[in-house]
């Protein structure tokens, strides 16, 4: 009996042994991009100017360059999964790609369960009037005018906090062309909208008047225990700061640099 007994013993430490060393041998994901020559990163490519296709049909956008760039400095190519924005951190959960360069916000939330890269994009809100107007110069200056928002969004929650009357609008498109025609006061966005419309609408005659102290930061959205896929792309976007990369890539879709705080 005690031999039965001491054979089963061994038979279990060794079945352990086996499964420990099972685990070990785990590739990480950093490994597989590494021998697989490629990471693959997650977009909407409906989101102009941030990931979007041209006429040709060609992905392009601020974050596919930042993608792509981020991806040479790791010595692979980068490629891309198209996706709609309510299932692309449930894909990321799935495997079905290395990680997510989508203007992801930075939440507390989201940090509970997934790593981020360092910020490389640093968003405010703004205060927009017309060129001719020198009645509003602050977010208080906003209490008793009319603004003009998507009543639902955010930003009217905010143009509300200070005493703005909300003349609604189907979106910012809209929102801008009121104030243009002195319809409207004001309106408020986050200033990377804003510099995209300048840049695609140099004539406009509306400017910024107040920009928030606090900004959201975005990054790249990376699964828990992908560490080594994460400091790898750190030193990718810290080289490509110190280079004046990000600013090049950031200038080029909005005329000015949103990689790094004001």
């Amino acid at each position: 009996m005690k031999k039965i007994i001491k054979i089963s013993a061994i038979l279990t430490l060794v079945s352990i042994l086996l499964l420990s060393g099972c685990g070990e041998s785990q590739t990480s994901t950093y490994e597989k991009i590494k021998k697989d020559k490629y990471i693959t990163f997650a977009k909407e490519g409906t989101y102009a100017p941030y990931s979007f296709h041209d006429d040709a049909n060609n992905l392009v956008g601020f974050d596919v360059e930042i993608a792509r760039a981020i991806a040479e400095k790791l010595g692979v190519e980068a490629r891309f999964t198209e996706t709609q924005w309510d299932g692309i951190i449930a894909g990321l959960d799935a495997g079905k790609y290395d990680a997510i360069s989508n203007q992801v916000s930075i939440t507390d939330e989201r940090k509970e369960k997934y790593l981020f890269s360092d910020p490389y994009t640093y968003v405010y809100g703004v205060v927009i009037v017309n060129e001719e107007n020198n009645d509003i110069h602050s977010f208080e200056d906003l209490n008793g005018k009319d603004v003009s928002l998507t009543i639902t969004s955010n930003w009217a929650q905010v143009a509300e906090s200070y005493g703005g009357k909300i003349v609604s609008t189907s979106g910012f498109n809209e929102s801008i062309q009121l104030v243009l025609q002195n319809r409207a006061d004001a309106t408020v966005n986050d200033n990377v909208t804003f510099y995209d419309f300048i840049a695609n609408q140099p004539d406009a005659k509306a400017k910024i008047v107040a920009t928030s102290d606090e900004a959201t930061e975005s990054a790249i959205l990376i699964r828990k225990g992908d560490d080594d896929l994460q400091k790898a792309i750190n030193d990718a976007l810290s080289q490509l700061r110190s280079e004046g990369k990000l600013t090049e890539i950031s200038e080029k879709y909005f005329g000015t640099d949103i990689t790094k705080p004001n």
